[in-house]
């Protein structure tokens, strides 16, 4: 076990190797023309390179198995996460630099999904107001739903610079937070710390306004991180799990909003479009720093 002077240092040094390989990444897009053109369904002006949110798919996966190697990490946890981690950040790379077919990033997404619930050992029973319900089966195919609705509408929510990014770090925190508050071990908020160390190393480079953007690799992974942390905690207090959607419910709130009144609509879901609450914040206030 390491201490904590130690892991802290793990920490700022996560942060710092995000932002120089967000640099790296930044000048790769540049040279091999990686990057986000802007049209009429923008939130941005210039062409932006992308991709950079590879960097906090990086460190953080790296950072995992250091937190192994400390004991800081049970097994099924480690293969829980990088394995879903992986599959999710290699099929938003291949998005990245060429289009795919949104039914094979679609199955990918609920195959890395059901990899890490297993892992993790799927919904842990409900309590509400001290009474416990076990969904069973039930209960493990809405974990499901939750975790590739989370991966893709934290996709959706990446629209204008800095958003996504200081939304990972306020929920990562914040989840720490509250599993602190709960007398939850280390092995539980450590993982939360490092993602948000990761993301912040990042957003050096994605503050308004953007040097390059997080790109379907990052998105997705940041996305599907979160939601395997909550169902984490959830094992720790079911409490825990509330706390989190709460953190969360801002993008959810948006995003799902979003989808039904496009759907009422009969608008195409797979379109890209200028239609979520916080870009219509955005042009309101005329900055997305606003």
């Amino acid at each position: 076990m390491v201490e904590a002077g130690g892991m802290l240092g793990l920490l700022a040094g996560a942060a710092v190797l995000a932002a120089l390989l967000t640099g790296a990444l930044r000048r790769y897009a540049l040279a091999g023309g990686m990057l986000d053109v802007p049209n009429a369904r923008s939130s941005h002006m210039l062409p932006t390179p992308r991709g950079g949110g590879v960097s906090v798919v990086l460190v953080y996966l790296a950072g995992l198995c250091l937190l192994f190697s400390q004991g800081l990490m049970a097994d099924e946890v480690l293969i829980g996460l990088v394995g879903a981690g992986v599959l999710v950040a290699l099929i938003g790379w291949v998005d990245d630099r060429q289009s795919v077919a949104a039914r094979w990033r679609l199955a990918v997404h609920f195959l890395a999904a059901g990899w890490g619930l297993f892992w993790l050992g799927g919904l842990p029973p409900v309590v509400i107001y001290a009474v416990e319900f076990d969904l069973g089966w039930l209960g493990h195919g809405l974990a499901l739903l939750y975790l590739v609705w989370l991966l893709n509408l934290y996709n959706f929510m990446d629209g204008i610079d800095g958003i996504a990014g200081v939304e990972a770090v306020t929920v990562a925190l914040g989840g720490c937070l509250l599993a602190v508050m709960a007398g939850a071990g280390v092995e539980a908020w450590w993982p939360m710390l490092l993602l948000a160390a990761g993301v912040a190393g990042f957003l050096v480079w994605n503050w308004p306004p953007a040097r390059i953007f997080m790109g379907d690799a990052g998105s997705g992974f940041i996305g599907l991180m979160l939601g395997l942390l909550s169902i984490q905690a959830a094992y720790q207090s079911f409490e825990l799990l509330a706390g989190w959607l709460v953190l969360l419910a801002v993008f959810v709130t948006d995003a799902t909003l979003t989808l039904i009144r496009r759907l009422l609509r009969g608008m195409p879901l797979a379109e890209a479009h200028r239609s979520h609450g916080y870009q219509y914040a955005a042009r309101r206030l005329g900055s997305h720093r606003g």
